[in-house]
């Protein structure tokens, strides 16, 4: 249940890493007694909880410092200057 739960959400956030920050913000925040967005049963960990408000499409991100949601870009290679004789 929870990889499926896992994979839908992943549907709705591209980036595993970036799913990871806001599954685990949101976990924070219900532990500090905000209240969740979903009808939540008995046996729901406050991270199914998440995961569902996520796949559900009713908790979203937003990326800041102009990066992309997406993976990560390499950082370039820095290359040897050549001598001169």
């Amino acid at each position: 249940m929870r990889s499926e739960l896992v994979h839908r959400a992943l549907s709705k956030v591209a980036n595993p890493q970036i799913l990871i920050n806001v599954v685990s913000k949101r976990v924070r925040q219900l532990g500090l007694g905000y209240r969740p967005m979903i009808v939540v049963s008995p046996r729901m960990t406050f991270m199914d909880v998440a995961l569902h408000e996520i796949a559900d499409g009713k908790l979203g991100y937003e990326v800041l410092g102009g990066e992309t949601a997406e993976a990560p870009a390499k950082p370039a290679r820095k290359t040897r200057a050549k001598k001169s004789s």
